[in-house]
Parts: structure tokens; C-alpha cells; sequence
């Protein structure tokens, strides 16, 4: 397996993707997620000082595509709804241990990888899964295997139908040498617990993205 740009190119590590799959793109990775001492403590339901999930300068993200089903790039234990030009693939081998500081975070595997580059973003909207169990307890255990990740957020939301638990915090971007917002919500399905993540290379182009994974949230479905 050819290995990716990233363990060349460290200092653009804002840029690209995990292990995709041969067809695709390979730009440099964003983060490098990996199972690490606990330092994110995960907080109570206070209200969150990071922007609230629905906000976007961009307004609402029109669907143009899916994701997760039969006959998409990536079959995922749930399915979800893309804005045009987000361009989604596949993990190669996440469970590979070879490649475990690349597409492991916790208890979660690295399943599929959307790039915002083609839309004009530089940033990631990932899905990992966990074994089944209760999602909020596989995304504490997410954030909280980033040792860069503070302030950690949790309320209670929906995906979709499903219920569904919803993170905001920040982390240490030593490219960019400040913190960054993040998110991510969880949902449990029949297949395991499912973490659709999205980070950017700082929290202006997050906030630029927030329509993307708002749309993924709303229109998400067990498949």
C-alpha cells in the first residue's frame, strides 16, 4: 500500500486526507487522529461558547448527492446527504496497525473522508465507527483520545431521526499556532456507533463549512 503524503510532508498537515482509496485524491491530512492519553476531560451539558451547530455564513447547504448506501463511495452503517461538489472517499484498510496513528481516534475507526477542497474549502468532514454501545459514550471517548482537543461541549440533539449526541471544542493547531474549532455528533445504530466529524484548517474555514455538516446531520439515516 503506497503511504500517504502526510508522513512526508508534516508541516502541511492541515491540508489532506487519511489512507483513501486508490481512485481518489491525495492531498495532505488535516489531523492525525490516534489513540493517546486521555487529556480532554469530557464536561457537563453546559451551554457551549463555540458557535451553535446550525450556524453558517453560508447559509443552508443544498443536497446534491448521498452518501453511505448501496453504490456510493463509501458503505457506511448510516446514510446522509452531500453539497455539491464535496467529494467522498473511502479508508483503506482502517484496521490495518500499520496505519492505527493515521485512522484510529478511541474506540473509533476512520470509514470515509470527505474533502470541501473541490467546493472551494480546505477540510474534512469524516466518519468513523465503534463498536455498538451508547453514542455518548464513544464520542467522549473520541474527543477525548486527542490530546490536543479542550473545552469540550456535549448536548443532546437529533440526527435525522435517530438521537444523537453533539460535541464543540476546540483544538491546539500547531500550524497555525492557536486553537481551532471542532465538531462532531454521534448517533448508535444497529451496525455500531457511527462519529461524523468535522474539523478545518482554522475555525474561520469551519464555520465556512458548518452548512456541509448540518446537512449531513439532518438528513442522516440507519440504513
Amino acid at each position: 500500500m503506497r503511504l500517504p503524503i502526510r508522513l512526508l510532508a508534516p508541516v502541511l498537515l492541515a491540508a489532506g486526507p487519511l489512507l483513501t482509496g486508490c481512485g481518489g485524491p491525495e492531498p495532505l491530512p488535516e489531523t492525525a487522529p490516534a489513540p493517546r492519553p486521555t487529556s480532554a476531560r469530557p464536561s457537563t451539558d453546559a451551554p457551549s461558547t463555540a458557535l451553535p451547530s446550525s450556524a453558517g455564513p453560508s447559509g443552508p447547504a443544498v443536497a446534491a448527492a448521498s452518501l453511505g448506501g448501496p453504490g456510493t463511495a463509501c458503505p457506511l452503517p448510516v446514510s446522509f446527504s452531500l453539497p455539491k461538489d464535496w467529494k467522498p472517499n473511502a479508508i483503506e484498510n482502517p484496521e490495518d496497525p500499520e496505519f492505527a496513528a493515521l485512522t484510529r481516534q478511541g474506540p473509533a475507526f476512520a470509514r470515509c473522508e470527505v474533502d470541501a477542497k473541490p467546493a472551494g474549502h480546505v477540510g474534512f468532514l469524516r466518519v468513523w465507527t465503534a463498536e455498538k454501545g451508547p453514542a455518548r459514550a464513544a464520542l467522549e471517548e473520541f474527543v477525548a483520545a486527542d490530546e490536543k482537543a479542550s473545552g469540550a461541549s456535549y448536548r443532546e440533539t437529533t440526527a435525522g431521526a435517530l438521537p444523537a449526541v453533539e460535541v464543540t471544542y476546540t483544538v491546539r493547531s500547531e500550524l497555525l499556532d492557536e486553537e481551532k474549532e471542532e465538531r462532531a455528533f454521534a448517533v448508535s445504530t444497529p451496525k455500531g456507533a457511527v462519529v461524523v466529524h468535522l474539523g478545518g484548517m482554522g475555525t474561520e474555514e469551519h464555520r465556512e463549512m458548518l452548512p456541509a455538516y448540518e446537512l449531513a446531520r439532518t438528513t442522516l439515516k440507519a440504513l
